[in-house]
């Protein structure tokens, strides 16, 4: 085995208690005050420029060793969700209704196991940061610690990441070059009618009717208007629209998540969604305005970093454990906005045959701890030589 992953090893049983700690203790989107304070304290413990408040409650660690020009960034998130935890172990989530329960407490504990190594040993000649991310479940994290500066006062060359995901083999390390999570927006559409006794139609503009034919010509978007080579879902999550059963009500709120899996295909069944309404309303008769969310983005993996991240994994784990080319996902990552700004890539790693992310059964698999940190300090150790 690898001298650097036997090393990492060692520390597992640390690693886990971090990732425990941070899991019995979860606080959701841009409230993780108490978890980026334990981070920041370890961090400081050995040794990092410490800067708190980042994008509101992210957390960026720098350490530069020598005199090499070359930065770089690598991130984890640790916010979590609101998710009841079914699980009964000796460190489930204190927390009623919130929990870790796609694996940020794991990503955490695994940066933090890579920092306490690079510290240690200072094996590499440059400077890196390491960014902890808040808010990456409601795709804001990203976008407010850029709008804050990340890149301006932690000037970095490249950025990397990492995700855990179950149903993949338990500690492999899967990368994907070009797209590999879909970009996610979410809308609200309001239509306004004309609100009558339900006895009265014909002196109604009833904005439920027009909403029913709304929701089915949507779904006409990806059947009618996307390649059957990409890919696409245009889902409506939320249609309300009145109290009582005998009265037509003034307006009607859909509520509309999509996913798109390339920047062409995303423009597209936007543009798509907005022409439908108007042309929807206008034939009903009702007016509409439509609620643009936070704009979503591909993630798209840079392909000369990706190969190179492959390749750096096949030296530390052996050519068996790295899959090239791995899947992709529908799913959303707002790595995606960092991958816009900076080249680098966002690589897999397999959780097991556990729970999917997101449900209340899911558990980070801790034996893939030392895996993931040994992948960040050899990524580390190579680009700053």
């Amino acid at each position: 085995m690898n001298t650097l992953l036997n090393t990492l090893n060692a520390d597992q049983e640390q690693m886990k208690s971090w990732r425990h700690h941070i899991h019995s203790y979860p606080e959701l989107a841009f409230d993780e005050h108490q978890t980026a304070s334990y981070i920041a304290s370890l961090l400081r413990g050995w040794g990092y420029d410490v800067t708190e408040g980042v994008g509101q409650t992210g957390v960026v660690a720098t350490l530069k060793v020598g005199d090499g020009k070359q930065a770089i960034g690598l991130r984890a998130d640790t916010d979590a969700l609101a998710v009841q935890e079914m699980n009964d172990s000796d460190h489930k989530s204190m927390v009623a209704g919130k929990s870790h329960t796609c694996g940020h407490d794991g990503h955490s504990a695994m940066l933090l196991g890579a920092a306490q190594h690079l510290a240690r040993t200072r094996q590499f000649n440059g400077t890196v940061h390491l960014i902890f991310q808040p808010a990456e479940e409601v795709m804001g994290g990203a976008l407010a610690m850029i709008k804050d500066g990340l890149f301006e006062r932690f000037p970095m060359d490249a950025v990397f990441g990492m995700h855990n995901m179950p149903s993949l083999e338990r500690g492999k390390i899967y990368f994907t070059s070009g797209p590999l999570f879909a970009a996610v927006d979410n809308w609200e559409i309001v239509l306004t009618g004309k609100g009558s006794h339900g006895s009265m139609p014909e002196r109604s503009i009833d904005p439920v009717v027009a909403g029913a034919s709304l929701v089915m010509a949507l779904q006409t978007i990806v059947s009618r208007n996307v390649a059957a080579k990409d890919s696409a879902v245009v889902s409506i999550g939320a249609f309300q629209a009145g109290d009582a059963g005998n009265v037509i009500p003034q307006t009607a709120t859909l509520r509309i998540s999509t996913r798109t899996s390339n920047p062409e295909t995303r423009k597209l069944v936007l543009a798509r969604i907005k022409a439908i309404v108007a042309a929807q309303a206008e034939s009903f008769g009702v007016s509409y305005d439509i609620r643009e969310g936070s704009p979503g983005a591909v993630l798209v993996n840079d392909p000369v970093q990706t190969e190179e991240c492959a390749n750096i994994a096949r030296d530390l784990l052996g050519e068996d454990q790295v899959v090239m080319p791995g899947p992709t996902f529908m799913g959303s990552e707002d790595f995606a906005f960092y991958a816009q700004h900076k080249p680098g890539t966002y690589c897999i790693i397999g959780n097991g045959d556990t729970a999917m992310v997101h449900h209340p059964l899911y558990e980070f698999d801790d034996h893939i701890l030392p895996v993931g940190a040994a992948y960040w300090v050899a990524l580390a150790e190579y680009y700053l030589k």
